[in-house]
């Protein structure tokens, strides 16, 4: 494995009834609050207005920032930001999935800018300082509610980017409740699912020698995911089925199981590019790509492949080639999502070949991309074809 140094400071309280820790946590970092939040689903469970009685309890004068999108656009952080600097905020409070946790982050880096704030996502600007920011996490997908990273879309650009500026970018705490994801609707639940799928998928293919006990990790965690899936689709209100999995969101996604290496991620790439131009729901998209992206690179390490299939999917290799058992694999994973109702083509969202040229170019606007396998624009449009 690569040497490496792990630290993550973000107070995780999870569990029933742990809403109530706003009040120690929220006081440590001052009075006024700026609540970030989506498209009103927390108004209709409920959670907005315990939340706002609870900052009343402790006092804390709140400001309210509605309306993130599922792919949370510049434009919107801009608005926060102007509130912050106007208003003096103290803390951000999340309130939300991922898009709501990434559109806070840049947030509070804008709010320690004096510059555009999409300077900071090109990296045009190195973030030095944030507002302190917390998190009531109501969806189990992204796992930014444990780490630095964010994925920001310019729609007037159509460019969407991930940045991160650890430590500063990370929560100070992170509330998760499995109760708060009890409404998420089927096929939300069903992205989410996908999205710590592949999280896991995307450092499990690597460079890195002599990594076990990580290798174990990801298969372990894939492998509960899927035995919990199927199940929490059709119980959403299961408790144990939505804690399962809301812990397994955080887990694959806070820098624990792929300590010592960096994976690839170049799915998540295209499909950031494929979202800018289309604006489809980000584990939509991956549920398309992933199983491609695999097919594409199988040449370059089919004993990975083969290892996933055997450990993750259960593929017997008597007989087979290591490529053969690795495409069994691959297989398996479409059935599986297929079988809980995620998307296998772009044409599930009206996408066609029209757009292709320009997909391919927005994924390779930073350059050739890939940790485990350098991706140019030829491979891309391939993936991307094989997709369609």
């Amino acid at each position: 494995m690569d040497n490496f140094i792990f630290h993550n400071p973000v107070r995780l309280i999870f569990g029933k009834g742990q809403l109530s820790e706003l009040k120690n946590e929220v006081p440590k970092y001052g009075k006024k609050v700026l609540l970030v939040y989506g498209g009103g689903s927390i108004k209709r469970n409920g959670l907005y207005d315990k939340v706002n009685s609870l900052l009343k309890e402790i006092g804390a004068e709140v400001f309210e920032l509605a309306g993130v999108e599922p792919n949370p656009r510049v434009s919107t952080a801009r608005k926060g930001i102007d509130i912050c600097k106007t208003e003096g905020i103290d803390l951000l409070l999340a309130v939300g999935g991922g898009s709501v946790i990434d559109c806070t982050k840049l947030i509070a880096a804008g709010a320690k800018y004096d510059g555009d704030a999409w300077d900071i996502v090109l990296k045009k600007a190195e973030v030095k300082d944030a507002l302190p920011f917390g998190t009531v996490l109501t969806l189990a997908a992204t796992g930014s509610e444990m780490n630095a990273g964010s994925v920001i879309t310019n729609w007037e650009t159509n460019e969407k980017y991930g940045w991160g500026a650890a430590p500063h970018t990370m929560p100070k705490f992170s509330i998760l409740d499995p109760v708060n994801t009890f409404t998420v609707p089927k096929d939300q639940t069903i992205y989410g699912i996908v999205d710590m799928m592949s999280h896991t998928f995307e450092h499990y293919f690597h460079k890195a020698g002599n990594t076990p006990y990580q290798d174990r990790m990801c298969e372990t965690l894939l492998q509960t995911v899927m035995e919990t899936a199927p199940k929490a689709v059709e119980d959403l209100e299961n408790y144990e089925y939505r804690e399962t999995l809301l812990f397994c969101g955080t887990m694959a996604l806070n820098g624990m199981i792929n300590m010592g290496f960096r994976g690839d991620w170049a799915t998540h790439n295209i499909e950031h590019a494929v979202s800018a131009v289309y604006d489809i729901p980000h584990g939509g998209g991956l549920a398309i790509l992933f199983p491609n992206w695999m097919k594409h690179n199988l040449k370059n390490d089919p004993a990975r492949f083969k290892q996933m299939a055997v450990r993750v999917f259960g593929v017997d290799p008597t007989g087979k080639t290591d490529e053969e058992a690795a495409i069994e694999g691959i297989e398996k994973l479409r059935e599986f999502w297929s079988s809980i109702g995620a998307p296998s083509r772009l044409a599930d969202y009206d996408i066609d070949d029209s757009k292709i040229e320009l997909m391919a170019d927005k994924a390779i606007a930073n350059g050739e991309f890939g940790g485990f396998v350098t991706l140019n624009k030829d491979d891309v449009l391939s993936i991307l074809r094989a997709s369609l």
